[in-house]
């Protein structure tokens, strides 16, 4: 299409959301930040109504009313049935001629491959797992928690730590630190009285990720209840990696395994290097890697793959997310 072409990428996530206008040649022409992309809770109307003002502020910025392409990855849209439903209400804005939707776990998998090929398994508030081929193929799993089949996560592993620890405590279950470090967290001198806290909300609910943390110095310090959480994590991670490679045939060929979200990020050495050790026997071609590029990077080489963008375009944009940390 030539350097004429617009990209507007979206990487919209349940807590913010970035915005990026970009040109055929890699240029970034403006970038926005908003909030939160949660369709589930507030409607797709309220929804999308809130990302067009993320939008309009970074057209108005890039003198753009739109552009060529928009490529969005969004939070929620869980199923080919779901980015449908996002695409049509994205369609109906007006803000490109083509429009692509994709989970926003592509966004971590484009960000830290070479090319449109390779596996994400991303572990923050929760876990999922995509991959792709350059020639369209693409493996992905519902991800909507225990009920598809998925474990772990910050939210999945503070839930286990504090099983583990209230059982301890009581004698239902094998002692563990975590039933003193746990409490510790939040001054407390008891599970009882954290589990108390949390019913009358004096904790508020939201506060129970802060223990992911907990958990994994914990487990850093030998305790083998907290051992045997973070080493199940790796499990959880190499099995969604493994079962995606093999549905693209890839377990043969050096393929890039992409590690994002936050409790990856962080590079547990348990848990990084279990899974390092894991994926090395199971699927030894297989190269894990940690992706701290914004995700927003990777909607937008998505969209550039998609414009068939200039020669150098990618490692361009690159430079750029490079230079801004």
């Amino acid at each position: 299409m030539g350097v004429s072409a617009r990209v507007l990428a979206i990487d919209a996530g349940n807590s913010k959301t970035d915005v990026a206008i970009v040109t055929a040649d890699g240029d970034v022409l403006a970038t926005a930040r908003g909030g939160g992309f949660r369709p589930p809770a507030v409607g797709v109307d309220t929804a999308m109504n809130g990302l067009a003002a993320t939008v309009a502020q970074a057209l108005t910025a890039a003198g753009l009313t739109s552009v060529t392409h928009v490529s969005a990855c969004l939070a929620n849209a869980d199923f080919p049935v779901e980015e449908e439903q996002l695409a049509a209400a994205l369609r109906a804005r007006a803000w490109g001629t083509t429009v692509t939707v994709r989970n926003d776990t592509f966004a971590i998998l484009r960000a830290g491959a070479r090319e449109p090929r390779g596996v994400a398994v991303v572990c923050g508030a929760g876990i999922n797992c995509v991959g792709m081929r350059p020639d369209g193929r693409t493996a992905r799993f519902p991800a909507l928690g225990r009920v598809s089949g998925d474990w772990g996560g910050g939210w999945g592993l503070s839930e286990e730590a504090l099983w583990h620890a209230s059982r301890a405590e009581d004698g239902r279950g094998a002692p563990t630190a975590l039933s003193r470090t746990l409490p510790a967290h939040f001054g407390l001198p008891s599970m009882y009285a954290l589990v108390e806290a949390l019913h009358l909300e004096h904790v508020p609910a939201l506060r129970r990720h802060e223990l992911t943390p907990v958990l994994f110095a914990t487990a850093a310090d030998g305790d083998p209840v907290a051992r045997a959480i973070v080493e199940r994590q790796a499990e959880e991670v190499v099995s969604m990696a493994v079962v995606a490679l093999t549905r693209l045939d890839l377990l043969a060929e050096e393929t890039p395994v992409l590690l994002g979200g936050g409790v990856l990020a962080a590079r547990h050495p348990q848990l990084n290097d279990r899974i390092a050790h894991l994926l090395a026997e199971r699927a030894p071609k297989a190269v894990p890697r940690v992706v701290t590029a914004g995700p927003v990077l990777g909607a937008a080489l998505l969209g550039l793959d998609h414009v068939q963008a200039a020669e150098g375009a990618q490692e361009r944009l690159r430079t750029y997310y490079d230079a801004q940390g």
